[in-house]
């Protein structure tokens, strides 16, 4: 069965034919290092790690781009509030976020750039924009995107652009043309980081960051565009409109989104101050188990946050767990047809996990009937190792030496 993934642009599952044969090009938005992770940066980043794994076990090459955003007036006041330069801020936060996802088993990306260390490229880009005429200098100063001279822009999210409204989600701003239009470069204020460009010393705006990256490490087009649902519009139409106009070319072939982490029906995010840290969850819960917990919902349907939910994916490693200390040592066999297909199927991790589950039944009816596992054994140890469950010894499990 050839590997099907879900295209957000397209709107339907689509078998993954990449650009370049045997290569995978895949970026996925990251974190705004300001703060610590939460639950939701969590999701992203496991749901992407499975991604991943899967993609090179089917053979690929794959180059794997995951972005920090290291400057932006998030980092800024937090800085200014902790009196530390933001360089000393954002090198915490990195540090604390390669914590976190080690801890939670995910593996690293090929590259992970900064927006700061990508300023020519940014400039680059801008300046193409503006020659072309899809940017313009506003009367404050800053480089604004002029929306409606590109073409099809709402594709991706579906919005028809007649009916936006500046609002929620779209900034505000009297210098703007038009209210839809966003800014690339925006005129720094005494006493902030800034950059030398040909508009004046500044910074780069959010969407632009994410266009000039992928298209320095992947190419102007490549296959696979990832983030978390919320980054849907306007970040990423945003990411299609200045790629696209600037480049001439298709940008992202396939864009694929996880869908939101809730607690009491809201979306758990910092703006709305619902959230739980990855490092507040692991205090009550081993890794392991916050990774079993995301692996157990499709990544693009909404997940619910519970401790309820905590301790049904702490009691089904128990059990994992368990049966991996009646086994012993095993190596890694072959996947079995069943998981693989689930894995094709748009990465249905809730039917792996049913295959390793029922593999680990099988294994124990056997054992329980004085027979052996070997065989299953391979299969079972296997299928944890692509969804990176259990990769510890059952003496430190049981032991809670992982809490």
């Amino acid at each position: 069965m050839s590997l099907a993934i879900y295209n957000s642009l397209s709107r339907r599952k689509e078998p993954l034919v990449p650009l370049r044969a045997g290569h995978v090009g895949m970026y996925v938005c990251g974190v705004t290092v300001y703060d610590y992770s939460h639950v939701g940066h969590a999701r992203v980043m496991v749901a992407f790690d499975l991604i991943y794994r899967w993609l090179m076990h089917k053979g690929f090459d794959v180059s794997y781009v995951r972005n920090f955003t290291d400057i932006d007036d998030k980092i800024i006041k937090r800085a200014a509030e902790r009196g530390i330069a933001t360089e000393q801020l954002t090198a915490e936060m990195i540090a604390a976020f390669h914590a976190d996802m080690d801890a939670l088993g995910c593996l690293r990306p090929t590259l992970e750039p900064r927006a700061t260390t990508h300023i020519p490229e940014i400039v680059a880009m801008i300046e193409t924009l503006v020659a072309k005429d899809y940017a313009y200098v506003a009367a404050n100063g800053d480089v604004m995107y002029a929306v409606r001279r590109f073409d099809g822009y709402g594709r991706l999210s579906g919005k028809d652009i007649d009916e936006l409204e500046a609002g929620s989600r779209v900034e505000v701003d009297a210098a703007k043309r038009d209210p839809l239009d966003f800014v690339l470069w925006k005129q720094a204020k005494p006493g902030e980081p800034a950059w030398d460009s040909p508009w004046g010393a500044g910074r780069p705006g959010w969407h632009i960051e994410c266009s000039a990256m992928s298209c320095a490490h992947l190419g102007h087009s490549f296959d696979i565009h990832g983030g978390g649902m919320d980054l849907k519009f306007p970040h990423h139409e945003n990411e299609i409109a200045q790629a696209e106009a600037a480049n001439g070319e298709p940008f992202a072939k396939v864009w694929v989104h996880n869908g939101f982490v809730n607690i009491n029906a809201e979306k758990m995010s910092k703006s709305l101050g619902n959230f739980f840290t990855i490092r507040e969850v692991l205090k009550q819960y081993p890794p392991e188990v916050l990774r079993m917990f995301i692996l157990a919902t499709h990544y693009r349907s909404p997940l619910d946050y519970s401790d309820a939910a905590l301790d049904a994916a702490k009691a089904g490693l128990d059990r994992l767990y368990e049966t991996k200390r009646r086994l012993g040592d095993v190596a890694a066999g072959e996947i079995p047809s069943g998981f693989a297909a689930a894995m094709d199927d748009d990465f249905n991790a809730p039917e792996a996990l049913a295959e390793l589950f029922e593999c680990s039944r099988a294994i124990n009816k056997r054992l329980d009937a004085g027979g052996a596992g070997e065989g299953l054994a391979g299969d079972f140890t296997a299928m944890g190792a692509i969804l990176g469950l259990a990769p510890g010894g059952p003496a430190s499990w049981f032991s809670g030496d992982d809490a």
